[in-house]
């Protein structure tokens, strides 16, 4: 199923929809940055593997293309349309691939070893969210805040969205499995294990779009353990159909601002 198709082309079937405004540039330096604010977005320092994966909403090694991606950092300020909202800025990041760079992609199912995330033979022990709930590092606060760091991340998620947040702290995808249909509130932190072929997050998506962080709240153990202990799920490794997005051409030089 092809999803991008550059050249004068629509990326979907319906109207593309674009920023107000937006400036590309090369960064000097990797600092791994991103704010959403109201109605614009500032990527300050992150590789455009992990802007990638923003815009399409796949884990790190759900990407298949050139290995400049990770190397590569950019600068993306770019300004929100009168009435847009936060949901809409992977399709604006999408289009903004297209134009500043030429993208075409296509995404594709292959067989991949990764995880399969299961309810844990004690059962789950997570907290479903209410109209009220709120988050930040176990407190209440807004509705879907999420805070991401080098040994946590924590909020208010589905269970494919805790999927894809864990799958890019691993080697490997991670399909939800679990059979759960709500949202809960999510509190997990680790002592990241090399061993593992865990990785610090590299920025990147949450279910609504960029990386926030607050400080993280006290390790458990190995990202395994910590599933299983704090929110009674297990990672299961197998081979599993994984949906790949595959790059088919991107242009290193961006086009001009």
């Amino acid at each position: 199923m092809y999803v991008t198709i550059a050249f004068g082309m629509q990326l979907y079937a319906d109207d593309r929809v674009q920023f107000e405004a937006a400036s590309v540039k090369q960064a000097s330096q990797c600092t791994y940055e991103s704010v959403l604010g109201p109605g614009s977005v500032a990527i300050k320092g992150v590789p455009l593997k992990s802007v990638l994966m923003a815009a399409f909403k796949v884990g790190h090694d759900q990407i298949i293309g050139p290995s400049w991606l990770e190397s590569d950092c950019f600068e993306i300020f770019a300004k929100l349309p009168e009435g847009s909202t936060s949901n809409q800025i992977p399709m604006m990041l999408q289009s903004l691939f297209v134009e500043r760079f030429k993208m075409a992609a296509h995404k594709e199912n292959r067989v991949s070893t990764g995880y399969t995330l299961v309810i844990d033979k004690n059962g789950p022990k997570l907290k479903e969210a209410t109209a009220g709930s709120i988050f930040v590092a176990g407190q209440p606060r807004d509705v879907k805040t999420v805070r991401m760091d080098g040994r946590g991340f924590g909020g208010i998620m589905t269970m494919e969205a805790l999927a894809k947040v864990l799958s890019r702290h691993l080697d490997g995808p991670v399909v939800d499995a679990t059979g759960l249909k709500g949202e809960y509130l999510i509190d997990l932190s680790w002592a990241p294990d090399p061993a593992f072929g865990q990785r610090p997050p590299s920025g990147g998506a949450t279910e609504s779009g960029l990386q926030g962080s607050n400080a993280a709240s006290t390790p458990i153990g190995d990202l395994f353990s910590a599933v299983r202990e704090s929110l009674g799920l297990k990672l299961e490794a197998r081979k599993t159909q994984v949906e790949f997005l595959v790059i088919d051409h991107i242009e290193r030089v961006r086009t001009e601002n």
